[in-house]
């Protein structure tokens, strides 16, 4: 299980042209499907009068769910390189939309290939590319009594404290990277219960 992944900051923009067809290409975080649909509708309404807007999206800190669109050109010739430009970046939580104006002369199989994964790389270049852990929220409910050990656990495993209420039944919602969350489980229920988070 990754401890981190690397995903990008904000909206990032490139620019390629290739025998006067200009590929206009944009690089975005994203952390759903639906945001994925909701920025393509965007891009389409967007460039309405664009002969095609190819796409490929990694989601995941397991980098697990991805697809990727040809939107038109030939199979495999637009999509799949924007998606290897995602690959060989190491990135995810990123969809890469690439826009084409086609300027009247064909590429051919090789040259759109080229010519999208250009414009993937462009946007990913552009692009400020930062790292983020891979966390899980526990919730934990002991009595008072065990405050004192609990907080030592804390201080030693420094999880972050989104939520507490210190009561005669305390309660705590504690944040952990992924790979130090079951250490921190077993280590506090043998002063309270860890209970599942419901969302």
């Amino acid at each position: 299980m990754a401890d981190s992944y690397k995903t990008i900051k904000s909206l990032a923009e490139g620019y390629h042209t290739a025998k006067r067809s200009r590929f206009i290409s944009y690089a975005l975080p994203v952390s759903t499907v639906d945001e994925v649909k909701e920025r393509l509708e965007q891009f389409r309404k967007q460039y309405y009068d664009a002969h095609h807007v190819c796409w490929a999206y990694m989601l995941g800190a397991e980098h697990n769910i991805y697809r990727a669109n040809d939107d038109g050109e030939p199979s495999s010739t637009a999509g799949k390189p924007i998606l290897g430009q995602i690959n060989s970046n190491g990135l995810t939580d990123i969809l890469v939309v690439v826009i084409r104006y086609f300027g009247g002369i064909e590429l051919g199989t090789s040259g759109l290939i080229v010519a999208y994964r250009t414009a993937a790389a462009e946007a990913i270049a552009a692009a400020t590319i930062i790292e983020r852990t891979v966390d899980e929220d526990i919730r934990f409910v002991f009595a008072y009594e065990q405050l004192n050990s609990v907080m030592r656990i804390i201080k030693e495993m420094r999880p972050v404290i989104l939520s507490q209420t210190i009561e005669m039944t305390c309660e705590m919602t504690l944040r952990i990277c992924k790979s130090e969350a079951e250490t921190l489980k077993n280590r506090l229920s043998a002063f309270g219960t860890i209970q599942d988070l419901l969302f």
